[in-house]
């Protein structure tokens, strides 16, 4: 038996609630490739592209759920430092494929998360995050479908 490695189960978990529809009645499971994740999914046409600090930040959408309140992807982002002063919004689990991300809750307890590691953040969660860039893979849960636009 063959032993899946902790980014291939990310990938494999994401994908099971189906991202597109080719019939009415069936829904297919969104495969995020090894080559996708290495950055070439962000040569879909719905990458969403924008600038901050210089900086092009890349976010595709490999699944979004039917009910609008699911959804995962890649993201790619250059430096920046935000203090999240009003409560983050959605419940995100986080998996980085490079870079990292030093995360100073409220509280003033740090963590910092490099590639290959993960983290979760509630949507309650306050703080300051910092990095120098990073490439991640996420998934959303939001009980009202904001954050997933």
């Amino acid at each position: 038996m063959k032993t899946l490695t902790t980014l291939t189960c990310i990938a494999v978990l994401a994908s099971f609630t189906g991202a597109q529809t080719v019939a009415e009645d069936t829904a297919l499971p969104a495969k995020m490739t090894a080559k996708d994740m290495s950055g070439a999914m962000f040569e879909r046409e719905d990458t969403t592209r924008t600038e901050r600090n210089g900086h092009t930040v890349l976010d595709v959408t490999s699944l979004l759920s039917s009910d609008g309140k699911f959804g995962s992807g890649l993201y790619r982002a250059g430096p920046s430092r935000f203090e999240i002063s009003e409560p983050y919004g959605v419940d995100e689990f986080m998996y980085f494929l490079e870079g990292g991300v030093t995360l100073t809750s409220a509280d003033g307890s740090v963590m910092e998360i490099e590639a290959g590691e993960a983290v979760t953040l509630p949507k309650e969660w306050t703080g300051v995050w910092e990095t120098d860039g990073y490439t991640k893979i996420w998934v959303i849960y939001s009980e009202d479908g904001s954050g997933l636009e």
